[in-house]
């Protein structure tokens, strides 16, 4: 498959996808992500994790402030705000490559792009804060918006579809459509098909074997599957040992079109996706 190139652009810094595969280093500020633990809870230890990921080769880097793991709770404004905010001031001073807010809270985004954040990655698709949309079109930044059926608390809770593409797809183009009317440009708009949001094993499955069925939207892919419980069913591994699982549905999300993986070990991953990408690209 031979992915269709875009050009975004994060305040002066430009992103260039389908040639190359961007990876987005996730650093999750909580004490209770599904990944990390409370590993990177401490800002200090969020910093330099955003460092290594940078040095390791990633393109830019996502920073979490809420746990959005199955049956989760959501986080009051003010602790989110303590937590991401210094990471995120810090990281843009410390590193060259472009941040990613990962927040559902518009208040928190706006905190974060005052500090030197670029992008807006709501896994929400625009639907848990009416002020988001405001936010996005007036800063003018790229803007990731995922697929979840329900809620972090109730979306793995019997997740069923009648036609999982066709929902999926239509549910991507009609928070596409929303944010165009609230004055996004849809060339800043990236998709996540929101991989373990409501879904199976198979559901998750299909959608990276199928990925490419979201190019009908005519927007970049961000794919991530990086140490979900959809790698640990398949394996029968605890979370510190899905990385192997991890790396088979990078190789497999790059050749079905992803244009950005969002991982939490980037090393590994640099090599995996620069290889694909030359196979792809011979």
């Amino acid at each position: 498959m031979n992915r269709p190139r875009f050009t975004i652009h994060c305040d002066k810094q430009t992103l260039e996808l389908g040639e190359r595969s961007l990876l987005m280093g996730a650093i999750n500020v909580t004490p209770d992500s599904f990944s990390d633990g409370d590993r990177f809870f401490q800002t200090e230890n969020a910093i330099k994790q955003g460092e290594l990921l940078a040095s390791e080769g990633a393109d830019l880097l996502d920073v979490g402030g809420e746990s959005t793991r199955p049956f989760s709770d959501p986080v009051p404004l003010e602790e989110e705000l303590r937590r991401v905010i210094p990471v995120v001031s810090e990281l843009a001073k410390r590193t060259s490559i472009p941040i990613s807010i990962d927040t559902c809270k518009a208040e928190v985004a706006r905190a974060a792009l005052d500090v030197g954040a670029t992008i807006i990655n709501d896994i929400s698709g625009l639907r848990f804060d009416p002020q988001m949309v405001e936010l996005a079109a007036a800063a003018k930044v790229p803007l990731v918006l995922m697929h979840m059926q329900g809620t972090p608390r109730s979306m793995q809770v019997e997740p069923h579809y009648g036609s999982l593409f066709s929902e999926i797809i239509a549910f991507l183009e009609e928070r596409i459509q929303f944010a165009c009317a609230g004055g996004v440009s849809r060339e800043r708009i990236i998709v996540d098909p929101g991989i373990g949001f409501g879904k199976t094993v198979n559901h998750n499955l299909l959608l990276i074997k199928h990925l490419d069925a979201l190019a009908t939207l005519g927007l970049p892919i961000l794919l991530g599957t990086s140490r979900k419980s959809f790698i640990g069913e398949v394996l029968d591994k605890e979370v510190t040992e899905r990385e192997p699982g991890t790396w088979a549905t990078v190789c497999a999300g790059i050749i079905q079109g992803a244009h950005i993986i969002r991982a939490h070990e980037v090393a590994t991953c640099r090599q995996l996706a620069d290889m694909t990408d030359a196979i792809m690209n011979a």
